[in-house]
Parts: C-alpha cells; structure tokens; sequence
C-alpha cells in the first residue's frame, strides 16, 4: 500500500489517533496517537502492563478499539477484521511465538503467501519460502516441522511467515527478545535491512542495545497512556520513563 495519494502529499504509512480499549473497568489503552512514516523504525516502549501489545493487537485487527482511528497509507482500518487488515499490508509476530507447529517450516510459510494480498501456489510459492527460510537464517531446514525447531528458530520461522505477506507495515512483538549476542546482531542487520526495503516497522522491545541501533524515534507508554516521545538518547534519559521503569525510589536513587 503506498502512502503517497494522487495529490502527491506524503502521509503517515500508519497514523493511529485518540486509540482507547477498556477491559472491564481497566482501561488499557488510553488516548493513545502516533505515527510512523515510510520506511521508518519506531519503538514501542514502556514496562510490562502498559498497553504495548494491546495497541499491536488494535492495529492488527485482533481487537477491536472502543475509540480511536487508525489509518494505513490514509485509509482506515480500524474496526477491520484481522484477515482484511493483514491483506492490506499490515503482518506481525507475536510476543509467546505461534507457528504452526505439526506443518513444515516451507509450509508455514507458504501460508503466508497463500493467504496475503499478493497470494502465489505451485513451484513459484515454494521457491519464494525458500527464499524468505533462508533470510531468517533457515536456510536448509525447510522440511523440519515447527515442532522440532529451538525457540529462537521458531521466532525466525514466524518473521518469516510475516514477511511471506509481503507487508508495507510490520509490528515486531519482542522479537528480538532471547537472542544471545551473536543472534542479537544478526537479528539487529535483519531489521534493519526491511526498513532498506521501505518496510515501515512498529517495533515493541526491551533490549535497549536493538532500541538505539534500530530506532528513529521511540514511544514510552506507562498505565495505557503516552508519557514520552522522542529520539531514543532523549526518551530513556527522561525522568518520567525512568520513573515509569524503575519506580519512584529507584529512579531517585538513580539520579542523585
């Protein structure tokens, strides 16, 4: 989907706008706007509880908002079941990891292609699985089922699946979260090559190394709500995040 209408006016490829979902009497997201261009990287941050993954799941269609708008490449989505949405351009993993764990890493991705916006079947879809497998860093092991790959692989087979979508905008839930060092670094290159592409990514994570290599701007969210906005150097030396992270005492401590 592209972001630039016939009056040739750069939008937002994302831009969510007074987003709110309740749960009872919780209300987890509250009030909550942003945006992320084409092509740009933007941290989704803030302490477990937030919100951040209930917003993931709001854009991706697998809630519902209570109010708000959210607009992909200037059209809106919100309301949208998750299947509409994902065909639109919008794909994501998911923070505890969900392949398909008795079908073949192949044939999980193939179900990406088969059911995205630009569905391919037969030799050519196989040749394109392949492909996506080995950019995860599953090169030869396209016959092994989900089932018998390590956590970490199965996190790569579900960036794969993703991006057999073809998507225009990714959401990233902890993605890069369990890697040791050396995986880290590939993950952080991997990243950053979709954004090389164009793809715009909505990034939640906690590794702040992932957060300061890869991020244009970041969001901080405490309690559903927006606290920080900002550069990644600007948002984590804020004092507020450091309170919403460490809490009050701590976060005394750390600035005395």
């Amino acid at each position: 989907m592209s972001a630039t209408p016939l009056g040739g006016v750069q939008l937002p490829m994302l831009e969510v706008a007074g987003l709110t979902r309740r749960f009872g009497g919780l209300v987890a997201v509250d009030d909550v706007s942003l945006r992320v261009a084409e092509g740009e990287i933007v941290g989704l941050l803030g302490p477990n509880g937030s919100g951040k993954t209930t917003v993931l799941n709001l854009i991706s269609g697998a809630l519902r908002p209570d109010a708000g708008v959210i607009r992909l490449g200037g059209a809106p989505i919100h309301g949208l079941p998750a299947f509409r949405i994902a065909r639109l351009g919008v794909a994501r993993t998911f923070q505890l990891v969900r392949v398909l764990a008795s079908m073949t890493c192949r044939e999980n991705v193939l179900a990406g292609i088969a059911f995205g916006a630009h569905a391919q079947w037969g030799a050519g879809a196989r040749r394109a699985a392949d492909t996506l497998l080995g950019r995860v860093g599953l090169e030869g092991r396209a016959d092994t089922p989900g089932a018998e790959l390590t956590y970490i692989d199965q996190k790569r087979l579900e960036l794969a699946r993703a991006l057999a979508l073809r998507p225009a905008l990714l959401l990233l839930d902890e993605w890069l979260a369990g890697l040791n060092p050396t995986e880290l670094q590939i993950g952080i290159e991997l990243v950053r090559s979709l954004r090389v592409q164009g793809v715009s990514i909505l990034l939640v994570e906690h590794v702040m190394d992932a957060i300061r290599s890869l991020c244009d701007r970041c969001m901080v969210m405490s309690a559903g709500r927006v606290i920080a906005e900002g550069t990644p150097t600007s948002v984590l030396s804020d004092a507020e995040v450091v309170r919403a992270y460490l809490g009050e005492d701590q976060a005394g401590d750390e600035h005395a």
